[in-house]
């Protein structure tokens, strides 16, 4: 799904709504600042049929699906504007045609006075160049009925282009999950606030290109809203607002000194990656703990990292005390040495990034600390929760509340629109692709992230700007093809970001 920047006003908006937040903006506009129904209506409609028009210059035909609901009306008027613009126009109206009302019924009388027609479903009418999803909307909290599930899939394997009104059917507008069966749009235009589910889960797999309209709608009418969203997207230019040029009389001292612990017997390279990921994103000093059967090794191509051999937690304790922060599990393993060093290292003062084995052993002894950071993948969040897989990725947003409300600190809930939250506030990451479906991306965001709460970010700040840089780089170094991406690949990137040097490395 690619980021959604195709009108200007999404510069300034960046805030993400529940379905019932998204409601009440409709009310507040409807009711209490006198703008009709069937205006928005129709601009949602006008919105949509323009961004057809953009986005497919050679339409000719267009096929709308139209529900029963005000996202059904939606599409009435967008058929109507098909038709008045001279294409071929096909409707195909769904579920309970006696149970439209209000707008969208109005809707359906305007597209009849222009000559529309409904038809009944035929595989063959979807012979369009453009199917329009105006079937279900919002509102979708239950799974779409099984009869319906045979017509999407049919949808879906057509050639058309698909273009979702405000949301693709089927896709959970809270949550990002498919409810049973969904539409996989090409194309989804959204209207008057963010849907919060558009952007993490399995959206980024329907939601194609995303295209937002305010409808009008003003600033006013979001200031009214009684329960404020403490949901946002990371903002664009948080990576250049957050690092700002050294003092040219800058000296290691200033920028910290990170201690990592890791890489068990036979598995140096998790630690490795990390520890070279916290050099290029500034940490001053790089120590790295891990076990003595590498020890001598591990740095051979990266002579920056001071690497020691430990045997006993007790030999931690120098190297604790000069740390800055720790991070703490890439390659830690769950032997009996592993687990020695993670009791040990877990009482340390110093703010604490816990990743891979550290958060699976976290999960057999839960404690909370306001002072560290949990960056889990799925998986691990399951075990942290003591539940399924299947579960935290139905409710990615209740998942990282969740493991917030367990073990404190800041929550980084990895996967497509990976997820950060301090139990107040959660942003969403929209960068990110499937080339960082690879091993070492999570020890590689583990030493992004002690680097830069060592150079002073508190750790909410640190695990959104660590975020936002791990996945921006993947992008970039996606340029030259997601598949066989390797984590090392990132390095030459994170450094042109740091120092906004892009066109650097172009």
């Amino acid at each position: 799904m690619s980021k959604p920047r195709n009108l200007s006003t999404l510069s300034t908006v960046s805030t993400l709504y529940r379905t019932d937040q998204t409601r009440e903006l409709d009310r507040i506009a409807i009711q209490d600042f006198g703008i009709p129904g069937f205006t928005l209506m129709q601009r949602a409609a006008q919105a949509t049929f323009d961004a057809i028009l953009n986005s497919y210059p050679d339409c000719k035909s267009v096929c709308v699906l139209c529900g029963a609901g005000n996202n059904g009306g939606d599409g009435y008027v967008i058929a109507t504007l098909a038709i008045k613009a001279g294409l071929k126009t096909t409707l195909i109206q769904l579920g309970d045609v006696n149970a439209i009302q209000g707008d969208a019924l109005l809707a359906k009388d305007v597209f009849i006075k222009a000559g529309g027609i409904s038809a009944e479903f035929e595989e063959t009418l979807l012979n369009a160049d453009v199917i329009v999803d105006a079937i279900l909307g919002t509102g979708l909290t239950r799974n779409v009925k099984d009869d319906w599930i045979g017509f999407f899939d049919a949808v879906n394997q057509s050639s058309a282009k698909k273009v979702a009104v405000d949301i693709p059917s089927g896709l959970s507008s809270d949550t990002g999950q498919i409810l049973g069966a969904c539409i996989k749009a090409d194309l989804t235009v959204t209207y008057i606030g963010l849907k919060r589910g558009l952007f993490t889960g399995q959206a980024r797999d329907q939601v194609g290109q995303l295209i937002f309209d305010n409808l009008g709608v003003p600033t006013s009418v979001y200031e009214q809203l009684s329960t404020k969203s403490n949901t946002h997207l990371i903002p664009e230019n948080i990576i250049t607002n957050t690092i700002t040029p050294r003092p040219r009389c800058s000296h290691k001292g200033n920028f910290g000194s990170v201690l990592l612990i890791g890489g068990g017997e036979g598995m140096p390279g998790a630690i490795r990656l990390a520890a070279e990921a916290c050099l290029r994103s500034g940490a001053g000093l790089v120590h790295v703990a891990t076990h003595p059967s590498h020890a001598h090794y591990i740095n051979a191509t990266r002579p920056e990292m001071m690497v020691k051999g430990v045997e006993e937690p007790q030999e931690l304790d120098e190297l604790i005390t000069k740390a800055t922060t720790i991070v703490l599990g890439p390659g830690l393993g769950k032997s009996p040495w592993a687990r020695q060093l993670f009791s040990h290292a877990i009482n340390a003062s110093q703010p604490i990034i816990m990743d891979a084995d550290a958060l699976n052993l976290l999960s057999e002894q839960p404690i909370k600390k306001d002072n560290w950071i949990l960056t889990p993948h799925p998986k691990e969040a399951s075990r942290l929760l003591q539940t399924t897989t299947k579960e935290i990725e139905s409710d990615r947003f209740s998942s990282s509340k969740k493991m917030h409300c367990k073990y404190g600190g800041a929550i980084i809930l990895k996967g497509a629109g990976t997820l950060i939250s301090n139990g107040r506030e959660t942003f969403v990451c929209t960068h990110g692709n499937p080339g960082m479906a690879s091993g070492g991306m999570g020890d590689v965001l583990s030493g992004i992230i002690g680097a830069l709460v060592a150079q002073g970010l508190d750790i909410f700040d640190a695990a959104t700007v660590g975020v936002e840089l791990h996945a921006h780089a993947a992008d970039l170094a996606a340029e030259n093809g997601e598949i066989g991406m390797l984590a090392s690949d990132l390095f030459p990137h994170l450094r042109a970001l740091l120092n906004n040097k892009l066109s650097a490395i172009h």
